[in-house]
């Protein structure tokens, strides 16, 4: 069926037709409302989703740093150590005061 003509096959008079014509496009425009509302919420869920997958992946990073401290401290306590590794880990007991006493003066402000 054409848009010019009405549910008998005859042409529908002109205001009819644009009555049609606006009516498809309400219909048009509320299905897509309808899926704009639908998008909206799944990317909110996925927006939430993100935020936890990056928190999960954060603790994953900060357990991982503190297991491999516990690796180095478990190599130095097991054997001794040449010049060369004393010196390593001055070198990175160093970083890790000044990273403490970064932490501190923030903490302070």
């Amino acid at each position: 069926m054409s848009e010019d003509t009405n549910s008998t096959g005859q042409p529908a008079p002109p205001e009819e037709g644009i009555e049609l014509r606006v009516k498809r496009i309400q219909e048009k425009l509320q299905q897509l409302l309808r899926q704009r509302d639908l998008l909206l919420k799944e990317n909110g869920r996925l927006k939430e989703e993100l935020d936890q997958l990056q928190e999960t992946k954060n603790d994953q990073s900060i357990r991982l740093d503190q297991l491999q401290q516990q690796v180095e401290v478990l190599k130095v306590t097991k054997t001794a150590m040449s010049e060369g590794e004393k010196k390593a880990l001055e070198k990175k007991l160093g970083q890790y005061i000044r990273e403490i006493d970064r932490c501190i003066t923030l903490l302070g402000q």
